[in-house]
């Protein structure tokens, strides 16, 4: 679902940073991740959901007691019409449904981690929660192979398939549209961020999914910020003072507002709930380059350097 031009333009700097309730006070870090210790002395909790991302066969094998596994397929659209983007926000009827049957209410704190290299995946929902207005969502550090490595059990047994209690959904305005991005081209106080791999960025290879002609180069203004430049390749979180550096390196400024796009809107969110642990305030251009292509809008190809 893409917003109305109004909506997006109502979107400046109107993002929220998740408030959870196991640590009364510190970073955004501190309020975005949970470790596998933390989990461990919190698995039973009554208002608990935890979520698996990744494969069926791989949560059926074993997981954290108690999970359930998250198909975040549901959490999509990706309906395969011609000229339709490959993927955007549901509609708030089908996510407010999809949430429920995962068992979340709106009392619950939710806990996401991955399996299966589940990076991007396990982000997209994490940003999708806090799209649906969610106050009380965390990520588990390292995934399921960071809990097994902790020294943690897990199970084969099925969650209990409880459907949870939500209010209507109050969307919160994180996701934006081209014309959002265009008014914002280099303006102070926000960063345009690309966060596909540095070939699609600097145009050695061309940007565009299936049945678009294919260009190369990156939206006028966006800085670079690879989505795979943020956890380690066991599945953690880097220091908060590497992310930071990836960022200032790139060329943002602190302060700024994040806008992330990638080439569906899927690596994007990874970049984004990076920069949120470094402090940023986010948005995500859902529609991405395979939108701002479809649209015939302008690329920027950098000056290839002298060797």
């Amino acid at each position: 679902m893409r917003f109305s031009r109004a909506a997006a333009l109502c979107a400046l700097l109107v993002t929220s940073t998740p408030a959870s309730a196991q640590v009364p006070t510190g970073s955004s870090r501190d309020r975005l991740v949970v470790s596998p210790a933390w989990l461990a002395q919190h698995l039973h909790d009554a208002d608990l959901v935890v979520l698996q991302i990744g494969l069926k066969e791989t949560y059926d094998k074993g997981h954290i007691p108690g999970a359930r596994f998250g198909d975040w397929m549901l959490l999509r659209t990706m309906d395969g019409q011609p000229g339709a983007l490959t993927l955007e926000m549901p509609p708030a009827d089908r996510l407010h449904d999809a949430l429920e049957s995962f068992g979340i209410s709106d009392g619950s704190h939710v806990v996401v981690y991955a399996s299966d290299g589940y990076w991007t995946p396990s982000t997209r929902v994490v940003l999708t929660l806090d799209y649906a207005g969610l106050s009380n969502v965390s990520y588990l550090d390292g995934g399921l192979k960071g809990w097994i490595a902790a020294g943690q059990p897990v199970s084969s047994d099925a969650a209990t398939a409880r459907k949870g209690t939500l209010a209507p959904l109050k969307l919160r305005p994180i996701v934006v549209e081209a014309a959002f991005l265009e008014a914002h081209q280099r303006a102070a106080g926000f960063a345009i961020v690309d966060a596909r791999a540095t070939d699609f960025y600097d145009g050695t290879k061309p940007g565009g999914q299936r049945g678009q002609t294919k260009r190369p180069g990156h939206i006028p203004g966006a800085l670079s910020a690879p989505f795979d430049s943020f956890a380690t390749d066991d599945g953690h979180l880097k220091p908060t003072d590497e992310i930071a550096a990836v960022f200032s390196k790139a060329g943002v400024k602190p302060g700024d507002t994040v806008i992330g796009y990638c080439h569906i809107g899927q690596q994007a969110t990874a970049t984004l709930f990076a920069a949120k642990t470094a402090g940023y305030n986010v948005l995500l251009y859902d529609g991405s380059f395979e939108d701002w292509n479809a649209r015939g809008l302008p690329v920027e190809v950098p000056a290839k350097k002298d060797k």
